[in-house]
């Protein structure tokens, strides 16, 4: 071979590591909101420009469980932001 060889590298390898079995992750403080709950508010606002038909509860309703979100604990997050629940169309008014 014309001109200098190269140092030849030596990589030890590590064993590969068991992987952690999956776990659900767990639900936020009561502190924090579930980052998943705008998601949800962004959903509706589509299903209900797309679709006519059905009340605004009947929609939640059913974004919320393809998303499985429990509804109350989502109704919760709606009262804690207010005015919301009346954007929505949800409020008592």
């Amino acid at each position: 071979m014309r001109g200098k060889q190269r140092a030849k590298t030596v990589v030890n390898l590590e064993a590969p590591r068991k992987a952690a079995p999956l776990q659900k992750a767990p639900p936020p403080p009561p502190g924090e909101t579930d980052p998943l709950y705008g998601v949800v508010l962004l959903k509706v606002a589509l299903e209900l420009k797309r679709r006519k038909e059905g009340t605004v509860e009947e929609i939640l309703r059913g974004v919320l469980a393809r998303m499985r979100i429990p509804e109350a604990d989502f109704q919760a997050f709606l009262k804690q932001q207010g005015g919301r629940l009346k954007d929505l169309g949800l409020g008592e008014g």
